[in-house]
């Protein structure tokens, strides 16, 4: 496991308003590997994975299907 989840504002707002989970992740993970690791770990399909590197770190962004609310796996999470 090489993701650790993000827990900010922006983050708890965009779990709430768009269904998508945000992660630390590292830098060599292609977006391929990231989406089947997170489906694997919570039981959750993803809509789509968007990344971005900034400075010598790389966040994930994942957007869950509908049927997959991202505050229930926040909430297992124990961010909210």
């Amino acid at each position: 496991m090489n993701i650790k989840p993000i827990v900010t504002e922006k983050a708890v707002m965009m779990i709430e308003a768009q269904n998508v989970l945000t992660f630390e992740t590292d830098r060599n993970k292609t977006k391929a590997e990231i989406k089947k690791e997170v489906e694997e770990m919570f039981g959750v399909k993803a809509e789509k994975v968007r990344t971005l590197v900034k400075g010598n770190k790389k966040y994930a962004y994942i957007k869950l299907k509908k049927e997959f609310p991202a505050i229930d796996v926040a909430t297992k999470l124990g961010l909210m």
